[in-house]
């Protein structure tokens, strides 16, 4: 995560402090409200990040990371397989979780300027 930290601060100027990351488990049937990771009035958190860590996934177990514009038209829906790393602006692109059939596994994270 350093490597990363590092060249968004100095290709893109973000002024990435730190990374702080949690382990996160998602029973069968569980899912995410939509929502931004950049808190209202402490904006802290710049650049969020998943790993996903589900070493057999299909698309009819569900669980799909779906991002979405402001406008909120749908931008991606992302399959939560093995080793598949998603980056996106924390205060810029609402996201949900989507019902999964079976447990599911990432990890996930904030590079944060506070």
């Amino acid at each position: 995560m350093l490597l990363l930290q590092e060249a968004m601060n100095e290709r893109l100027y973000m002024g990435l402090h730190y990374h702080e990351a949690h382990y996160a488990y998602y029973p069968r049937g569980s899912f995410y409200k939509k929502h931004l990771d950049a808190f209202k009035g402490r904006e802290s958190r710049k650049l969020t990040t998943v790993l996903y860590l589900n070493e057999v996934w299909e698309k009819s177990d569900g669980g799909e990371l779906v991002i979405y514009d402001r406008s909120d038209s749908k931008l991606a829906e992302v399959l939560p397989q093995l080793g598949r790393m998603v980056i996106f602006l924390s205060d810029s692109f609402p996201h949900e979780v989507l019902p999964a059939t079976k447990e599911r596994f990432s990890i996930a994270g904030w590079f944060r300027i506070d």
